[in-house]
């Protein structure tokens, strides 16, 4: 007899992750460009959690500006920015006092397909983007498409060739500092030839190789002062030293590793499947054992793994994972759902429009 295909988005997890998001008071978004899709993750209770997904093609970075309560996400051909409105959340027409959080489309910039990795709002509330396929960090505005503002020392020429497979970005006071990439190469996807072992993190500041010999690096993290990089190819959390580049392994997970955040002495990391059938990732499904999507969450001040969630549906590769503070049940709504056009924000005042008995507003 044949078993019923689980229903999209089915998940497990251990009993602590929501034990654990419920007392930090927070939620996870988690972006997925494999499914289209930003999902937010909360806690119902200390028991159960909820899913929200929304989409958004080829989701891949999330940054947030908690000074201003705003979101951004990386997708295909833009990068949207999101708004929160208590307001309108707890007077949502479809569940009014459900959503302690509701973030509203406010700017889309059309920069057309980039390859955007990550992305960060900077001191003065601006956006940074790491530009994979021009190789090289960009400002995101409404001036041109992109605006170069660093690229490695070893590639001479702004060109859409993802010469090293620039990704990730990690921030320091509001400014770039560390950014991980898969080689020092300068040729058209030259980072292919050997992506195991040819992994770096440079300082952006003094335009140098900080660590290299590094499998597949992403994710580059600084918390209290040390600087953290998630290695997919090995499943590994690395801590670099920021004056000798020397790397210490912290924790094993087993499985394509990539997506962190931190919070009160959490890391939340995502786990994606391999895609076997690829022949650049195909050749690390042998070597890493836990072939499986999720989140896991590790406990940094003692090295331990305490708790993890694991897809059953939908969600196979996960790009970023970001951590949501101070919000229990946020909501976020796609600029093509109609429903945006409804909510209406003012310096003074906030409502949701309600349309006329005959149709028309």
């Amino acid at each position: 007899m044949n078993q019923k295909p689980p229903p999209p988005f089915s998940c497990t997890y251990t009993p602590q992750v929501p034990a654990l998001l419920h007392g930090l008071g927070c939620s996870i978004a988690l972006s997925t460009y494999q499914a289209g899709k930003v999902v937010f993750l909360s806690a119902k209770d200390d028991q159960s959690l909820s899913q929200l997904p929304r989409n958004f093609e080829k989701a891949m970075g999330v940054a947030e500006d908690p000074k201003t309560d705003r979101l951004a996400i990386a997708c295909l051909n833009q990068v949207l920015v999101f708004r929160n409105s208590q307001q309108l959340a707890a007077h949502y027409p479809k569940s009014p006092n459900v959503y302690d959080a509701m973030y509203m489309p406010r700017a889309a910039y059309f920069t057309g397909p980039l390859d955007i990795h990550d992305v960060h709002f900077d001191a003065d509330g601006g956006l940074i983007a790491v530009n994979t396929l021009f190789s090289c960090l960009m400002k995101v505005d409404d001036a041109y498409n992109f605006t170069p503002v660093w690229q490695p020392h070893f590639v001479d020429r702004i060109a859409p060739e993802d010469r090293c497979h620039l990704n990730g970005l990690a921030m320091e006071e509001g400014r770039p500092r560390y950014v991980t990439a898969f080689s020092q190469g300068n040729e058209r996807q030259s980072w292919r030839e050997n992506i195991t072992k040819t992994g770096i993190v440079m300082d952006v500041e003094s335009n140098t190789v900080l660590a290299e010999g590094l499998a597949m690096p992403h994710s580059p993290t600084l918390i209290n002062g040390e600087l953290y990089v998630l290695t997919s190819a090995t499943g590994e959390l690395v801590r670099i030293d920021r004056t000798t580049g020397e790397k210490e392994v912290m924790a094993s997970f087993g499985g394509f590793v990539r997506g962190m955040s931190f919070h009160e002495d959490y890391l939340f990391i995502g786990l994606s499947k391999i895609r076997e059938k690829s022949k650049t990732f195909g050749m690390l499904a042998g070597g890493l054992i836990n072939n499986q999507a999720g989140i896991a969450v590790f406990h940094l001040p003692t090295r331990s793994k305490v708790g993890v969630i694991q897809y059953q549906s939908s969600v196979e590769e996960i790009y970023d994972v970001h951590v949501i503070k101070g919000k229990r049940k946020p909501n976020i709504i796609n600029p093509k759902d109609p429903v945006h056009a409804d909510g209406v924000t003012l310096p003074d005042t906030t409502f949701w429009r309600q349309p006329s008995k005959d149709g028309n507003d």
